[in-house]
């Protein structure tokens, strides 16, 4: 009966955590006004969130072939997950003609010198 609870309890944890990453990442990619930090944000909470919430349901589910089930999902959706990402930022960054400007930070003066001329500036 205890080790039942203790099972629940760290599935519930892992769920609750999952549900925190994702609810994070609603406010990430609403927060920002750059596209590709906008998915970036939105790619990192849905993918733990995903993670934890599915392992919070194998926790629940314990050994069994839905186990093996949602492990295959986790896999599935660690493969796919990036590389759509990635498709989708190669799109944005040959359309968005402004984003090789970078925005000047608070109190930081952008240089411009004999050594910056011709350059793009790169956003990190």
């Amino acid at each position: 009966m205890i080790l039942a609870w203790i099972r629940f309890m760290v599935a519930a944890g892992f769920l609750v955590l999952g549900l925190v990453f994702m609810v994070l990442a609603v406010f990430g990619a609403n927060r920002y006004k750059q596209a590709l930090v906008r998915m970036h944000s939105a790619a990192l909470g849905d993918t733990l969130g995903i993670l934890f919430v599915l392992l919070g349901l194998m926790v629940l589910r314990g050994i069994s072939p839905d186990t093996l089930k949602l492990s295959l999902v986790i896999a599935l959706f660690w493969m796919a997950s990036p590389v759509s990402g990635h498709m989708i930022a190669r799109l944005e960054a040959m359309t968005d003609e402004d984003l090789g400007e970078l925005a000047i930070i608070q109190g930081q003066e952008e240089k411009k010198g004999p050594e910056k001329e011709g350059k793009s500036n790169e956003v990190f």
